[in-house]
């Protein structure tokens, strides 16, 4: 059986009450830092600006799926690549530290946006959303980091075969239909990051253009429409075209070894910071050295140098091009920038969206400790089963202060708990709806069984 029919099978025949219970509950609470993600998104710039654009494209057409924490109804595979974009347009969703992958944001918009274009049951809609993650998760795990090494941004590409299993699933294909629809999807997933060279907005609509080509190819796949029978491991298959001189570098094995025993999304980790996830184990090394300054009377106007160890793999990511690294000019530059973020902890002792906002990448104070920054390889890094990173920061009297994170947190045995999640929905859905609004978007998320698409799409949006 090839991969692509034991994936469809797989997303067939998943039923919430015949998995784990901890692993269907934390799908949920994944979910729910999805969501309250994409509120807090709902009051930047690139989420007016992107709705607008979607408004004009579809005016005429009437909108049949709300958007999350917003007004007025969209078609349904444009509501599916808004809500993408909200979900990861502020860098603060779900990552699986081995794949690399945000899942969340490539698996329940497209169960959203079906769900509640055909009202299925909320039990089905979490069952397409844990297939989603599941195999979104596996075909990013399968390259081995050989899309990230060749230029695509890996959530972008995996979210093509992952929103055509859910759409498919929520549409009522059967196995060969679903098998075809990730062969359909395999003309379409690509994702350049060439967006790191300026801190322009494409990532937030990489998650977005997958649900709308997983969608399209389930309806496609519906009526008739054949796609090809080894979208993964045939001659031009996803892995043979994306990864090049690298392709030997593919696992199959792992896209289907213990498919439905071990489930992979119960370990995508829930970020504590609002930044790429490379940058996180630094952010709390920084945070972690300015208490020890502190503690010995040493104020961050000594520092002369600050050395910053990470994965080697992911020092151009973090590190480059060098002008925008160390002065970003936008929230998006500075997301992946591990100058930034280290100075800015070593600086104001946070990091949070506020830190990101454009009077904060203003600030002279932080930027001049950018320019003191240097990259060093971790020799001891756990890369990519895990972030790990350190800082040192050496001052005019001969001081040195170090601190390093071997495994950074929300990852591994360091996963926010089910309390950490909450109050990160808290923090993040009261910026744009207030606490008893807050409070019943997460009561409906965590009963998800128990309402339809409809009703639960009525509660996300305004």
């Amino acid at each position: 059986m090839s991969i692509s029919n034991i994936l469809a099978r797989f997303a067939l025949e998943l039923r919430p009450e015949n998995a784990p219970p901890d692993v269907v509950e934390r799908a949920k609470f994944l979910i729910l830092d999805a969501v309250g993600c994409a509120l807090a998104a709902t009051k930047h710039e690139f989420a007016a600006r992107m709705f607008a654009g979607f408004d004009a494209m579809s005016a005429g057409e009437p909108g049949v799926c709300g958007v999350i924490g917003m007004r007025g109804k969209l078609p349904v595979r444009d509501a599916a690549a808004f809500n993408a974009a909200l979900v990861h347009g502020l860098d603060y969703d779900d990552t699986h530290m081995s794949a690399v992958v945000h899942a969340s944001c490539v698996a329940l918009p497209a169960a959203l946006a079906v769900g509640e274009r055909v009202n299925a049951s909320g039990a089905d809609i979490l069952a397409a959303y844990m297939a989603g993650m599941e195999v979104a998760i596996r075909v990013g795990d399968g390259a081995n980091y050989g899309f990230h090494a060749n230029g695509y941004h890996a959530t972008g590409v995996v979210g093509h075969f992952s929103s055509a299993l859910v759409a498919g699933r929520l549409l009522g294909l059967d196995a060969g239909q679903l098998a075809s629809a990730q062969g359909i999807t395999v003309s379409t997933a690509t994702a350049s990051r060439e967006f790191m060279s300026d801190g322009a907005w494409n990532k937030r609509l990489h998650p977005g253009w997958g649900a709308v080509a997983g969608i399209t190819a389930a309806y496609l796949a519906k009526e008739g429409f054949d796609g090809c029978v080894e979208p993964y491991d045939g001659r031009f298959g996803i892995y043979a075209m994306h990864l090049g001189a690298d392709a030997g570098r593919a696992d199959f094995a792992k896209l289907t070894d213990g498919l439905g025993k071990r489930w992979d999304l119960a370990a995508s980790a829930v970020k504590p910071f609002p930044t790429c996830h490379y940058t996180h184990a630094l952010a709390d090394s920084a945070l972690a050295l300015k208490k020890k300054m502190q503690a010995a009377g040493t104020d961050i106007s000594e520092v002369v140098r600050i050395r910053i160890l990470a994965p080697e793999p992911v020092l151009p990511v973090m590190f480059e091009p060098e002008e925008l690294k160390k002065r970003p000019t936008t929230d998006y530059a500075a997301k992946f920038s591990a100058p930034y973020v280290v100075s800015c902890c070593l600086r104001h002792g946070r990091l949070g969206l506020r830190e990101l906002e454009p009077e904060a990448l203003a600030d002279e104070e932080v930027l001049a400790l950018c320019l003191i920054c240097e990259a060093e390889a971790d020799p001891d890094t756990l890369f990519p089963e895990a972030f790990s990173g350190g800082v040192i920061v050496e001052t005019k009297a001969g001081m040195s202060f170090h601190h390093y994170e071997a495994v950074n947190r929300g990852a591994g045995n360091r996963q926010l708990s089910a309390e950490d999640i909450s109050l990160k929905f808290f923090d993040n859905a009261a910026i744009a709806v207030g606490k008893d609004r807050a409070d019943a978007i997460r009561d409906s998320v965590l009963r998800l069984e128990s309402l339809s698409g409809t009703e639960l799409m009525a509660v996300l949006s305004a």
